[in-house]
C-alpha cells in the first residue's frame, strides 16, 4: 500500500461475458424469451403432475421438482443482469423494464411453488418422506421441507395465486419505483472552488471526509433532496407496508416478524436473546465516541461525524492494491478464499469506478446457472471503501463455496449470508492492524472496527425499532411523513443511548436508506447485526484454532443454504444462540479494542 493523494481510476466490470451488448443484447432477449418459455412448460407440467404420491408417480415428481429449481435459477440470472445493468446506469429505463419482467415471470414461478406447496399437504408423511429421500433430491431435502411447513400457514392456493399476482404490479412496483426515484436524485455540491452534481451515493462517500465542512455540506445536500421527495417515499414505504399487513390478515399471521424470522431461519428467541445484550452493552461504545469527539476537535457529535476518519486520514489506495490486500490476507487464513478473490478481481467481476451515473450503495448478486458473482460498489480510495470491497467478496466467496451444490440448497438466510462477508471485511482489518507502521494508522484502523460495532449496535438497531413501531401504527392507517420523521428519531434517540447530540440525529433516514424498501426482504436491518455478531464468533474461533479451521470454515458455509440458523450454529460452533451467553461474548469481541483506542486518542 502506498500514499496517495489520488486515487486512480478504479475498473468497470465485465457484464459483456455474461450477455454482449448490455440492454441492447439479442442474447439477453434470445436468453429472456428462452426462460419464458421454461414458465410456461413448468406450468403445464403443473397441470399434469399426478395429484398423489406414490411409488407409481415418484419419478414424475421427482423430475418437477428439479424442473423448478432449474427455471427459478434461470430466472435469477434475469434478474441479476438487468439489477447490474440498473445499478450502473440509473438512467437505463430498459434495464429498469427487464427487471419488471423478471419480477414477473418469477412471480409465475412462486405461483407453482403456491400449488405445489398445497398439494404436499394432501400427501401422506411416508409418501413425502420417501420423496425427499430420492437419490436426486436428498441434497434439497431441508428446501422441500420448509416449504411443506410453510404451506400450513397460508391462504388457500386460489387467494395465494392472487397476491402473487397482485404484486407484481402493486407491491414490487413500489420498490422499482423508489429505486429508481433514489438513482436519479442529484444535488449540487461545492469543492475545491467547483460545484458538481453528485448522486446520494457520492454525497454518502464525503461524510467520511476529515473535513467538517464537506461532511455537513453532504449531509445537508442529502436531507435536501429527500426533503424534496419525502412525500413520494412515505407513499412508497406505506404502500408497501399496508400489502404486507393486508397479506399477513388474510394468512392469519398475527407478528409482523413471522417473515423475517422464517426468510432468516431464526427463532425470535435468538433475535431477542441478541438485541437485549446488544442494548445493555451499547453503553461501553461511549468511552470511544467521546475520544473521538476530543480526535476530531468538536464539542458535539452528529450523524455526519460518524464515518469522519481519524488517524492516518491521508492515507488512499489504488483499486489494484486493495485487492491485492485482500487477496493476501484472506490467503494467509485460506489459500483457497486468496485464490478466489484474485480470481474474481483479474476476471473483472467488480465495477468500482467512481463515476456519476450509478446507484449508491454496495453489493453482491449470484448470476444463477453461471455459478458466477458480481460485485457492484463506487470505489474512492478510503480504507473504508477497501474493507467495502473486502466484505463484498466475501459474499461472493460464500456463493463459490457453494457453486457445486444443488440450487435449492445454496439459498441461506440473509443473517447467515453476511457470516462471509463480515468475516472476510475482519480478517483485513486485523491484518491491516499487524502491518500498521505507527501510532496514527493504527488509530485509524481501530477506528474502523470500533465505527463497525457503533453502527450494528446503534444505526441497525434504530432501523428495527423503527420498523417496528412503523408496522404497529400503519395496521390502524397510513402513516404521514411528519410522523414517519418521529418515529424514526424516537427509534435512534433509544438506540443510540445520548451519542448523538440532541440536534445530530438523521430525521429522514426513513427515507433515504433504501433496506426499508426492499420488497424482497422485510425487516431488512437485523440481520445485519446477527451476521456481524455470528462472523464475530466465527473469527474468535479461526483465530483460537488457526489454519486448520480454514477448511471447517467452508464446511460451515457450505452448510448455510441446508439447516436452520440454530443448527448451523450448534453443529459448527457448538453454541446456543437463543442464549445471551453466546451474544455476550460475541459483544465482547466487538468491544475488545475500545480501551486500546482510547489509549491511543489520548496520546
Amino acid at each position: 500500500m502506498t500514499t496517495k493523494t489520488q486515487a486512480p481510476p478504479a475498473p468497470t466490470w465485465d457484464l459483456e461475458s455474461i450477455f454482449p451488448g448490455g440492454s441492447e443484447s439479442k442474447q439477453f432477449a434470445e436468453y429472456r424469451s428462452k426462460v419464458k418459455g421454461e414458465v410456461s412448460e413448468l406450468e403445464t407440467a403443473l397441470d399434469n403432475l399426478p395429484r398423489t404420491l406414490s411409488p407409481d408417480t415418484l419419478n414424475d415428481w421427482t423430475g418437477f421438482l428439479l424442473a423448478m429449481q432449474s427455471c427459478v435459477e434461470n430466472i435469477e440470472l434475469i434478474l441479476a443482469f438487468a439489477g447490474c445493468l440498473a445499478a450502473q446506469n440509473t438512467d437505463d429505463s430498459k434495464a429498469f423494464a427487464f427487471r419488471s419482467e423478471g419480477y414477473e415471470l418469477y412471480s409465475r414461478w412462486q405461483k407453482v411453488e403456491t400449488a405445489l406447496e398445497a398439494m404436499s399437504l394432501k400427501q401422506s408423511d411416508s409418501a413425502w418422506k420417501q420423496l425427499v429421500e430420492h437419490d436426486r433430491l436428498k441434497e434439497v431435502a431441508y428446501y422441500l421441507n420448509e416449504l411443506r411447513e410453510i404451506a400450513k400457514s397460508k391462504m388457500p392456493i386460489e387467494q395465494e395465486k392472487l397476491a402473487l399476482d397482485l404484486a407484481v404490479n402493486g407491491y414490487h412496483a413500489w420498490d422499482l419505483l423508489y429505486t429508481k426515484m433514489a438513482g436519479e436524485l442529484k444535488a449540487d455540491f461545492e469543492e475545491d472552488g467547483q460545484v458538481r452534481k453528485l448522486s446520494m451515493g457520492q454525497l454518502a462517500t464525503k461524510m467520511s471526509s476529515a473535513d467538517r465542512s464537506i461532511r455537513r455540506q453532504a449531509f445537508e445536500k442529502l436531507l435536501g433532496a429527500w426533503e424534496a421527495r419525502k412525500e413520494l417515499a412515505a407513499m412508497a414505504l406505506n404502500s408497501q407496508a399496508g400489502f404486507r399487513l393486508s397479506l399477513y390478515k388474510h394468512r392469519g399471521w398475527g407478528s409482523i416478524l413471522k417473515e423475517p424470522l422464517r426468510l432468516n431461519r431464526l427463532s425470535q428467541q435468538s433475535l431477542e436473546a441478541m438485541w437485549s445484550v446488544v442494548e445493555r452493552e451499547t453503553p461501553r461504545l461511549k468511552p470511544y465516541i467521546e475520544a473521538k469527539k476530543k480526535l476530531l476537535g468538536i464539542e458535539s457529535f452528529r450523524w455526519y461525524d460518524e464515518f469522519a476518519a481519524v488517524g492516518d486520514v491521508e492515507r488512499t489506495f489504488a483499486f489494484d492494491e486493495a485487492g491485492q490486500f485482500v487477496a493476501d490476507n484472506v490467503g494467509r487464513f485460506s489459500a483457497d478464499m486468496g485464490s478466489f478473490v484474485r480470481m474474481a478481481i483479474e476476471r473483472r467481476w467488480v465495477e468500482a469506478e467512481d463515476r456519476g451515473g450509478k446507484a449508491g450503495g454496495a453489493f453482491c448478486t449470484s448470476l444463477g446457472p453461471l455459478r458466477q458473482s458480481r460485485v457492484f460498489m463506487t470505489f474512492a480510495g478510503s480504507f473504508e471503501n477497501l474493507l467495502t470491497l473486502a466484505h463484498e467478496l466475501g459474499h461472493a466467496y460464500h456463493g463459490w463455496v457453494l457453486r457445486d451444490r444443488a440450487y435449492f440448497a445454496g439459498e441461506y438466510p440473509m443473517g447467515l449470508a453476511e457470516t462471509a462477508s463480515i468475516f472476510s471485511e475482519t480478517v483485513v482489518t486485523d491484518a491491516a492492524l499487524e502491518q500498521a507502521s505507527g501510532d496514527q494508522e493504527k488509530l485509524m484502523l481501530l477506528e474502523q472496527k470500533l465505527q463497525a460495532a457503533y453502527v450494528m449496535f446503534t444505526d441497525l438497531y434504530s432501523r428495527y425499532l423503527f420498523d417496528r413501531a412503523f408496522y404497529d401504527e400503519r395496521a390502524d392507517g397510513v402513516v404521514g411523513s411528519d410522523r414517519l420523521t418521529e418515529l424514526m428519531l424516537a427509534a435512534q434517540k433509544r438506540a443510540f443511548q445520548g451519542m448523538l447530540s440532541e440536534d445530530g440525529y438523521h430525521p429522514l433516514f426513513w427515507c433515504s436508506k433504501l433496506h426499508f424498501y426492499h420488497t424482497s426482504v422485510p425487516f431488512y436491518n437485523f440481520p445485519y447485526t446477527f451476521g456481524f455478531l455470528f462472523a464475530g464468533g466465527v473469527y474468535h474461533r479461526a483465530r483460537q484454532e488457526g489454519a486448520s479451521f480454514a477448511d471447517k470454515y467452508a464446511a460451515l458455509l457450505a452448510d448455510t443454504g441446508s439447516m436452520s440458523t440454530e443448527d448451523v450454529a450448534k453443529k459448527h460452533l457448538g453454541v446456543d444462540l437463543t442464549k445471551e451467553d453466546f451474544w455476550k461474548d460475541a459483544v465482547d469481541q466487538a468491544l475488545a479494542d475500545v480501551d486500546a483506542f482510547v489509549a491511543l486518542a489520548s496520546k
